[in-house]
């Protein structure tokens, strides 16, 4: 297994029988259950094998649907087949059906624990899902069996830099140097991880490496822009991001990153604009609707940023900031149960912002619960004055999404 990536910018690391055949519509529960019905599958009923077969030629070719129907009948003879499992979770990864996908890996590992893969594909469930906490535990896994392993090594590195254990970040993704030292995303990660964990000599290297390697290409901009913008340089980040614009007007999330810094310069009509662009060029971002209704919220546009959060959540229902400002947009125009409904989600999803605890007060206050409102406004003050110098990391200003170095290569 190898990386892969698309327009030298986005890393996402992915099986290969997965990254093929993307967007195949699911096959119904029917034609789920006829596994094995034709004339020419009930005289193999007795083999097995020659379903399995079957099943891998169609998923090969990316026919979905035969695909499950040949490994549900190699189940239907044989329930303790751990490749059947193994290869039903990967179809229902290619459909985006997590759960589903979840569900047979997981029964695919009880069957087969020594396998490696199966546990590589259930972090890849997680990590798709930016559920990058819960991935950690399988990749951990992998590179524990297989430490050569390029996928599962820079994976969990990954994973280690979204949740911010950096120093774990910076020691997982330094031995993949050899063999990753000539991408920019690597690179990139590499010296931040370096930097925030106080290795001076590997963050210099790193970065050297990244302007030898960028030689002023728009990807080197978009990630020189990123650095400004989470140093909250904003200036300095979109002369960066414009730049690599200028240079690649196409360029997937230089638009994005260029509408987050227009949002903090308080500049939501350009900020608005950037957001349509990269929509335009991805359109199945989550970030980039989340970032829409939040400048519709602000410009009092509630409708609209209603629909653009909804739709976010739609793409990542993981995305407490889009519950957070749903709430913000709820309690706004009086729909109070509403606004407690969606805060409630937030407050699962991120149980340690402050802004959360207060928007949750203000709802109770307006439903009469007076109460429990007091009792979230405490809380909110306790963490408040604990955590003063945190206080970027909220949700209404929180850290910076990284959308450009997760996404799915094309």
């Amino acid at each position: 297994m190898k990386a892969v990536s698309s327009s030298g910018i986005r890393i996402l690391l992915i099986l290969a029988a997965w990254a093929a055949g993307r967007g195949v519509v699911a096959a119904t529960s029917g034609q789920a259950g006829q596994a094995g019905r034709s004339d020419s599958s009930v005289a193999q009923a007795d083999d097995p094998q020659k379903f399995f077969e079957q099943g891998e030629t169609a998923l090969k070719s990316g026919n979905l649907d035969a695909a499950e129907r040949a490994f549900r009948g190699v189940l239907a003879i044989d329930p303790q087949l751990a490749g059947a499992y193994a290869n039903l979770g990967v179809i229902y990864m290619r459909r985006k059906q997590w759960p589903h996908a979840l569900e047979m890996l997981k029964k695919a590992e009880r069957l087969a624990p020594q396998l490696a893969g199966i546990r590589l594909n259930e972090g890849l469930v997680y990590y798709r899902q930016n559920e990058f906490r819960s991935a950690i535990g399988p990749f951990e896994s992998v590179v524990r069996d297989v430490p050569d392993s390029y996928q599962a090594r820079y994976l969990l590195g990954l994973c280690y830099f979204f949740v911010e254990r950096y120093s774990d970040a910076a020691t997982t993704l330094e031995p993949l140097w050899a063999q990753a030292s000539s991408q920019l995303n690597y690179l990139y990660v590499l010296g931040i991880a370096a930097d925030k964990a106080g290795r001076a000599d590997l963050e210099q290297r790193a970065l050297a490496r990244l302007v030898e390697t960028g030689q002023n290409s728009a990807e080197f901009h978009l990630l020189m822009g990123k650095a400004h913008l989470n140093r909250e340089e904003y200036d300095q980040a979109i002369s960066e991001l414009q730049t690599a614009a200028k240079a690649d007007p196409k360029l997937p999330f230089v638009h994005f990153n260029l509408g987050v810094a227009y949002v903090k310069k308080q500049n939501l009509e350009l900020a608005k604009a950037e957001f349509l662009k990269d929509i335009a060029i991805e359109p199945d971002v989550a970030y980039n609707y989340d970032q829409l209704g939040l400048v519709y919220y602000l410009q009092q546009q509630d409708p609209l940023a209603e629909k653009a959060l909804r739709h976010a959540l739609k793409l990542d229902p993981h995305l407490s900031s889009s519950h957070f400002e749903l709430a913000r947009v709820y309690l706004r125009g009086n729909n109070y149960q509403t606004a407690l409904t969606e805060i409630d989600e937030a407050k699962k999803l991120a149980p340690t912002s402050e802004s959360i605890y207060y928007v949750r007060g203000q709802i109770l206050q307006r439903l009469g619960r007076t109460q429990e409102a007091q009792a979230e406004m405490q809380t909110f003050t306790k963490m408040t004055n604990a955590a003063r110098e945190k206080r970027h990391q909220e949700l209404e200003a929180g850290p910076l999404p990284n959308p450009e170095l997760t996404q799915e290569p094309q």
